[in-house]
């Protein structure tokens, strides 16, 4: 009887006890911080095959600083953002970590050289 009381008890107790929040996708804004404007701005799971056209707004993203509100939600983490420039060519960041991301950051060096800062 005893046994039963203390799992019960235990039971109660961590279904009380608050659960850490799951990281997950939520609304965030895409700076172009390249020389290039964006005319479409994709997405997939990193990994995957599968292209998702991104809410964007305003499209195109002005290049050199220009900012884009993005209205997407997912409970994964971890994807690739492709931006289609206006000559069709497309440029690919690979690994861009979303969760938790206000402000993402879309670079491109002189030499081509692709990497992404967080705020």
């Amino acid at each position: 009887m005893k046994t039963k009381l203390a799992l019960v008890l235990a039971a109660s107790m961590a279904a009380a006890s608050p659960s850490p929040a799951l990281a997950q996708v939520g609304k965030f804004t895409i700076v172009n911080k390249t020389n290039i404007p964006f005319s479409q701005v994709m997405v997939r799971r990193f990994g995957g095959q599968q292209w998702l056209p991104l809410t964007v707004t305003p499209v195109p993203v002005p290049s050199a600083g220009g900012r884009s509100a993005v209205d997407f939600s997912d409970q994964d983490c971890a994807f690739d953002l492709q931006a289609t420039l206006p000559d069709g060519r497309a440029v690919v960041w690979p690994r861009v970590n979303l969760c938790d991301a206000r402000v993402v950051s879309l670079n491109q060096s002189p030499n081509g050289a692709l990497w992404v800062d967080y705020e």
